[in-house]
């Protein structure tokens, strides 16, 4: 059994119109929203082994602060591919993890995080800003994660936790 954790990005600022929406940063909620997730994922237990996230500059900044909050060590390896993915393309990033790795979480955006927990779970979840799906999944190898492979342990999202 491998345990997935899927991490959508946190609030993000859209005070400068003219950023490509790479370059957008975090917003002030979403800089105070992030390290909190990291430290309620501590307080869980929800201890990933590899991370991957998305390079986009607010899932690259939601990843780090979630660590720091969460005093989360793993190190944080950024995959262009996981920006703006479909499920297809995110199954694939999780395919290629190592096997030694019991736990990964993948930090990312919509629609492909709430399509990727459907196409593992079967169950449609909304993923809000800073949301985070705990996904255990039924299989020995990486290698075969896919659809149906999953069930959906929780999702914690940050109104219904943190307020």
């Amino acid at each position: 059994m491998k345990r997935l954790y899927v991490l959508r990005h946190a609030k993000s600022s859209w005070d400068n119109e003219g950023l490509a929406d790479f370059d957008r940063p975090l917003n002030e909620r979403g800089r105070k929203i992030a390290p909190l997730m990291g430290k309620l994922m501590r307080e869980r237990g929800y201890i990933p082994e590899k991370i991957y996230a998305s390079p986009a500059k607010r899932a690259a900044k939601t990843a780090k602060l979630a660590c720091k909050g969460g005093d989360i060590t793993a190190e944080i390896e950024f995959d262009r591919r996981i920006y703006e993915a479909g499920t297809r393309t995110l199954t694939k990033v999780l395919s290629e993890i190592k096997n030694g790795a019991k736990s990964a979480l993948i930090v990312g955006h919509n629609y492909g995080l709430e399509d990727l927990i459907h196409d593992l779970t079967g169950q449609p979840e909304l993923m809000p800003t800073a949301a985070l799906a705990v996904i255990d999944l039924e299989i020995d190898k990486w290698k075969d994660v896919g659809p149906g492979k999953g069930k959906l342990v929780e999702v914690l999202r940050p109104k219904e936790v943190l307020i």
